[in-house]
C-alpha cells in the first residue's frame, strides 16, 4: 500500500524480456529500484513495467544507467507519473475502438511538430497513428505482432519508443492511483 507522501510514478522498461531476449527478474528489477530509495514498488507483467512511490524520483536516464549496472542491459526506460498517465488515458483519439486493437508508444520526450509533418497518417492503413506530446497512440486491427507501423515509427520519431497495449496502460494508470474513463475520455 502506498505511504501517501511519495508520488507513485510509472518505469517503462524498453525491450526486456521479449522473445526470450533481454532476460529480467521482476523481483530483481524491484529490488534496483528499491536500492535507488523506491518505496512501494510492484510490477506488473514481465514486460518491464515498474510502478513505485519517490518524493523525487529518479531520472529516466538515471534508471537507465542502473539497469545497465545492475544487469548489464541496455534498456531505456520513459517516466511517467499518475497524472500525467491519466491525461495520456484521457486523450485517447480512438475512442470506441476494441481496446485490444488500442497500443501507446511513450517516448521521453515529444518528437516536435516537425516529426508529424512528414508522417502520413494513413501510411499503412488500416493501421493507423496519432502523435500527441510525448505518446504515440496507434490502432492495429491486427494486433501488434503482425503491425508494420510501429517499425517504421521506431525510425522516424526521435529517440527509442516503447509500446504498452491499452489493457496494461489501463492497469498501469490504476496501479499508479490514478483514474480515468478509459474509452471514452470526458465521461
Amino acid at each position: 500500500m502506498p505511504d501517501g507522501t511519495a508520488a507513485r510514478h510509472v518505469a517503462l522498461l524498453r525491450g526486456v524480456n521479449v522473445g526470450g531476449r533481454h532476460r529480467l527478474p521482476m523481483t530483481e528489477l524491484r529490488a534496483m529500484f528499491e536500492s535507488l530509495g523506491c518505496t512501494d514498488v510492484i510490477t506488473y507483467v514481465q514486460s518491464g513495467n515498474v510502478v513505485f512511490s519517490h518524493p523525487a524520483p529518479p531520472t529516466a536516464l538515471e534508471m537507465t544507467e542502473a539497469i545497465r549496472r545492475t544487469f548489464g542491459l541496455s534498456s531505456s526506460v520513459v517516466r511517467r507519473d499518475g497524472r500525467s498517465l491519466a491525461g495520456v488515458v484521457a486523450a485517447n483519439p480512438f475512442p470506441g475502438v476494441d481496446p485490444v486493437t488500442l497500443h501507446v508508444g511513450f517516448m521521453e520526450r515529444g518528437p516536435g511538430p516537425e516529426a508529424g509533418r512528414d508522417l502520413d497518417p494513413d501510411l499503412r492503413a488500416p493501421e493507423r497513428f496519432v502523435l500527441c506530446g510525448s505518446e504515440v497512440y496507434l490502432h492495429l486491427p491486427d494486433g501488434m505482432a503482425r503491425a508494420k507501423l510501429p517499425p517504421l515509427l521506431d525510425r522516424r520519431l526521435p529517440g527509442p519508443v516503447t509500446y504498452r497495449n491499452w489493457n496494461t496502460v489501463t492497469k498501469l494508470l490504476e496501479l499508479s492511483g490514478g483514474s480515468a474513463n478509459p474509452l471514452h475520455p470526458g465521461s
